[in-house]
């Protein structure tokens, strides 16, 4: 198995293979999930000062906080991997 890197904006990139979910960081039970990773000293926030428009959750109970849009890196992803099948 190869390693998936994904950017995920400012020069940040991540294991494409430990991602379990890219979410919206609009609702409650989200902003209780990131509170909690905060608490624990789980959350890695990414987004350099700006708005947070993403949430990634990592297989590992970590909470990455992203300043893109959730669509945006989901389409980086799939685009990786339509490019690895071609190649």
């Amino acid at each position: 198995m190869s390693i998936k890197l994904i950017n995920i904006g400012f020069g940040n990139i991540v294991s494409a293979n430990r991602i379990i979910t890219i979410i919206s960081p609009e609702s409650a039970p989200v902003k209780r999930m990131i509170q909690d990773a905060r608490e624990r000293g789980a959350l890695i926030d990414a987004t350099y000062g700006r708005r947070t428009r993403a949430v990634m959750i990592m297989d590992s109970d970590h909470v990455i906080l992203v300043a893109v849009q959730p669509e945006t890196v989901a389409s980086r992803f799939i685009d990786k991997e339509e490019g690895q099948e071609e190649g």
